[in-house]
């Protein structure tokens, strides 16, 4: 249903989980291992998967911090997308990448949510983008000592928020890992 004419296809994109964006994540292990089973769905349904890797001051392109988790390796031929701001669209060939696939809806994944995450979310959906969050595989850390809720309060509020999005002519929504199924049409 996106608006995006002519670009049905579906794609996973996973934002930002790099080693030290990760490292001391709310649930790290479980929110990158269902990461991984989404990417292998998507592998095994021929859906495309783009690799998106923040890099900034504290996060230095060619760090052991800035590479990707060694539990997720991205693909020969998978785009990796590099960005420097909250969007994944910004600054970026993002949108370019997905033009060329023919894709118009989006199964986001990654961390922070309550940085990247969300900043993708609400970018890819004003672009007309179908995007569906995929509530158990996100992540981010803990914030609090700045006024922020729990990270686990973070991520069901986004959920919450997220499940419920509406535009016309675009689609959103939240699904977990196991509810995802790219072989249907």
């Amino acid at each position: 249903m996106t608006t995006l004419e002519g670009r049905e296809r579906p794609a996973v994109l996973v934002i930002d989980v790099q080693n030290g964006v990760v490292a001391g994540a709310f649930e790290r292990d479980r929110a990158v291992g269902n990461v991984a089973r989404l990417v292998d769905k998507a592998r095994s349904a021929g859906v495309p998967v783009v690799w998106v890797q923040h890099s900034d001051d504290g996060l230095e392109r060619g760090s052991d911090d800035w590479r990707i988790v060694p539990e997720l390796v991205p693909a020969e031929g998978e785009a990796v997308v590099q960005k420097h701001h909250g969007d994944s669209f910004e600054g970026t060939d993002l949108e370019q990448v997905l033009a060329g696939l023919g894709v118009g809806a989006l199964y986001l994944s990654g961390a922070e949510t309550d940085g990247c995450v969300r900043s993708t979310l609400h970018g890819a959906f004003a672009r007309g983008y179908d995007t569906y969050l995929i509530g158990d595989a996100h992540t981010a850390g803990d914030k609090s000592a700045w006024g922020a809720p729990s990270v686990e309060g973070v991520i069901q509020h986004t959920n919450l928020y997220w499940r419920y999005q509406t535009a016309p002519g675009k689609s959103a929504g939240v699904l977990d890992t196991d509810e995802v199924d790219f072989t249907k049409s």
